[in-house]
């Protein structure tokens, strides 16, 4: 799953990597997690035939996903993550996968190593960061949610996969990462039905990623310094992929579905 990521990238950065319209100004995030706005990148106006206007626009989204259809939001689950192979037929998430497709930029995430209980050893945290710095796009889907009295929210979900070399040792799910070339495929859902973008749903290339051991105290929302992403003095070695863990339903935010629960 993916419960905790950061962006620390600048306007400019984002405008080069993403052909954005505009960007405004923000600060970086060491620790954005569910329930808080993200930044997500969405297809913009069609430029004229020939033309080099930028077709992608950014926004404020709350991380946390709700379909269209729920009445009560508070009486639903939080849904921040997405299974990737099953998107398209879920009934949170078909309509979003076929007409709302979206790119969250991140500078990387965090993600919990849990042994087993009977092991005795303690949770580790790590941050999970491109091996050559710089941003990611993840996979995500939105929905926006309409009250009774006609307020709305836009909310989004980001999608996984099953993981694969280093992440694979610490989590059994991965965020799904879209390369710049496929940013237009991934966007287009005048013309992409979600069949045609199935191949781009798969885990990141083995080398992408290095993780880090860092503190648990990116566990406290209240914690948001660039200290978070410190490496561990001793830290424990990344292990190595482990069998497959029980069935649980990573879409909710927490491994057995518990919202907020990462430890």
């Amino acid at each position: 799953m993916c419960g905790r990521f950061a962006l620390t990238a600048t306007p400019e950065e984002l405008l080069e990597m993403f052909g954005l319209i505009e960007a405004d100004d923000f600060p970086p995030r060491f620790n954005i997690a569910p329930t808080q706005p993200i930044l997500v990148i969405v297809a913009g106006e069609q430029g004229p035939p020939g033309s080099n206007l930028p077709r992608r626009r950014a926004q404020l989204v709350r991380w946390g996903f709700t379909p269209s259809w729920v009445k009560d939001p508070r009486d639903f689950p939080l849904l921040i993550n997405a299974r990737a192979e099953t998107a398209a037929e879920k009934a949170s998430f078909r309509a979003a996968m076929r007409h709302r497709r979206i790119l969250v930029p991140a500078s990387g995430f965090y993600e919990w190593h849990r042994p087993p209980k009977e092991s005795g050893e303690k949770s580790q945290a790590y941050w999970i960061r491109p091996k050559r710095g710089g941003i990611v796009a993840f996979a995500g889907l939105m929905e926006t949610w309409a009250s009774a009295d006609g307020s709305e929210v836009d909310t989004a979900a980001i999608l996984t996969t099953a993981s694969t070399g280093v992440i694979a040792g610490i989590h059994d799910r991965t965020p799904v990462v879209i390369e710049s070339g496929d940013f237009d495929r991934w966007l287009d859902c005048r013309a992409g039905e979600p069949r045609h973008v199935a191949d781009l749903m798969v885990a990141p290339p083995e080398d992408l990623f290095e993780a880090i051991a860092v503190s648990d105290r990116v566990n406290k929302v209240a914690n948001t310094g660039p200290d978070l992403q410190a490496p561990m003095t001793d830290a424990p070695a990344v292990p190595a992929a482990r069998p497959a863990r029980r069935k649980a339903d990573p879409e909710r935010g927490g491994e057995g579905g518990g919202q907020l629960s990462l430890f």
